[in-house]
């Protein structure tokens, strides 16, 4: 190791960015969302009925956003959406940034990403409630199926087909916005598994810790979501 990688090595600053819970949350939304999109394709093994295993993942989905939206409120400091949303002429002026490679570093999502989250969370949001009100006619009733009689019954299909690809697109721009920050040398995928982003500056955006009873928050935000996919699920 030469004279200078040893001086980088203690400039570097590791802050503590995402929770144990947002990265549960991360992984554990990622695997129900592979899980959705793969029983749309499938007709057999390894589900016996896959259209119930692609509710069930539709329930954890709606669990786990709506514990998402609860700790984006009071959660901890780099987890609140107030950390991360930042107002058009911000936006603007980070995005023309970006295209000039002189994008500063954020220890949250960045403008840009902050507002791809919430536009993901929306649309998964979306798909996973209008999923609520389907029926397959044969096997498959959802919980909320027929609830506002067959007008509802007959447009919901199409938006959540249609919602399926804008979804697609959506998860699509997300990785190519992953690949593009990871060539630029920030280590987004082991942030999310570890919890802790390094940088040789300041990040644009480091904050204080806030003091809140987390602890409590989160037991409250577990309790919620879970009491929500659950009576879906056994519905």
């Amino acid at each position: 190791m030469t004279i200078e990688d040893s001086l980088m090595q203690s400039r570097t600053t590791r802050i503590a960015v995402w929770d144990r819970l947002i990265r549960l949350f991360h992984w554990s939304l990622l695997a129900a969302v592979v899980i959705s999109f793969y029983t749309t394709k499938t007709t057999g093994a390894p589900f016996l009925f896959p259209i119930e295993v692609h509710a069930q993942a539709g329930y954890i989905i709606i669990g786990l956003l709506v514990f998402r939206f609860i700790w984006g409120l009071v959660g901890t400091t780099y987890a609140r959406f107030s950390s991360f949303l930042y107002g058009p002429k911000t936006t603007a002026h980070y995005a023309k940034a970006l295209v000039m490679r002189r994008a500063p570093r954020y220890a949250s999502h960045n403008p840009l990403g902050g507002w791809m989250v919430v536009l993901l969370l929306l649309s998964l949001g979306f798909q996973a409630l209008s999923g609520l009100f389907l029926s397959d006619d044969i096997f498959f009733q959802a919980p909320l199926y027929g609830l506002f009689g067959p007008a509802l019954g007959d447009v919901m299909p199409r938006l959540h087909s249609l919602n399926s690809d804008l979804l697609l697109i959506l998860i699509g721009l997300h990785l190519a916005g992953l690949v593009w920050h990871t060539l630029q040398g920030e280590r987004l995928v082991p942030a999310m598994l570890t919890g802790v982003k390094r940088f040789t500056n300041a990040p644009a955006d480091e904050k204080p810790a806030v003091s809140r009873a987390h602890k409590r928050y989160a037991i409250g935000a577990l309790l919620i979501a879970a009491g929500i996919s659950g009576w879906l699920w056994f519905y």
